[in-house]
């Protein structure tokens, strides 16, 4: 993979092309990951270089869905860094159990392995009823997948870890049916689950939550996108809500940094303030 002025200005266009045609817009990812993801499928199709790439993406609607799916975030678990979710049961649900009525948004779901675990977790603690928890993800494949609920039974020795690390109170097995190679969860804990696609770079505030989660998908994102995304959660947000982040994020040296307090900050969760 060659690396110039040249290619800089080719990827510019290609990206440029995919946002006017289908309306994604990849423009403030972090340059590096973007370009890696972008060549590998370059050279999967047989293509020469990225101008060859944006001649087919901008004909061939199924291989830019190809595309599509190299370009999003899929690497996720169920209860993923459980001290996470120990500290939400422990230290967050206690301030949540005060409001009548509880809204979570979990943007950049994937395939919505954190949706569930947090439901499960709802459950558990007598929240559930009174919780909407809402799942977006650009990637309309990605949201369908959540939506079913159906997981290799081989991650289930990985979850079950999670769960019991992170203070599950139950056997996890209670919450999944294993058929041949597949774990299909209790369809029960999508009662009070909204999927919908919902684009981070481009979309508006969604609704008013007392907690965000949203846990390595800023990553991938460049300054400009970061920050347009934290006071997107910021305006999401009810007074005092509850902002989770991955454990390789944070919020420092970001313009939005002022309207957050570090609540814990061992597990990267903050609290909205009021901006000076």
């Amino acid at each position: 993979m060659e690396s110039s002025e040249e290619e800089e200005i080719e990827l510019d266009l290609l990206l440029e092309a995919i946002h006017r045609k289908y309306g994604y817009d990849f423009r403030n990812y972090a340059r590096g990951s973007i370009k890696r993801r972008l060549w590998r499928r370059v050279g999967l199709s047989g293509l020469d270089n990225l101008p060859a790439m944006m001649h087919r993406i901008l004909r061939d609607k199924p291989f830019f869905e190809t595309v599509l799916q190299d370009c999003s975030i899929s690497v996720t678990s169920m209860f993923r860094d459980p001290m996470f979710f120990r500290v939400l049961r422990e230290e967050v649900f206690p301030f949540l159990r005060t409001y009548p009525f509880i809204r979570i948004w979990v943007p950049g779901c994937s395939t919505g392995e954190e949706v569930y675990s947090l439901a499960i977790l709802l459950k558990e603690e007598g929240l559930y009823d009174r919780s909407q928890i809402y799942a977006t993800d650009f990637n309309a494949h990605s949201v369908e997948t959540a939506k079913v609920g159906i997981y290799p039974v081989k991650s289930i020795q990985v979850y079950t870890g999670n769960y019991q690390q992170a203070g599950g109170l139950q056997s996890f097995t209670d919450y999944y049916t294993a058929d041949h190679q597949s774990a299909i969860l209790d369809p029960e804990l999508r009662d009070n689950i909204v999927f919908a696609q919902h684009n981070l770079a481009t979309d508006e505030v969604f609704n008013e939550m007392q907690l965000i989660t949203c846990r390595n998908v800023l990553i991938y994102f460049n300054s400009t996108l970061k920050s347009r995304v934290l006071g997107l959660f910021h305006q999401s947000l009810c007074r005092d809500g509850f902002l989770g982040l991955g454990s390789q994020e944070s919020i420092q040296f970001s313009p939005k940094e002022a309207g957050f307090d570090a609540f814990h900050k061992q597990t990267k969760i903050y609290r909205k303030c009021e901006l000076p």
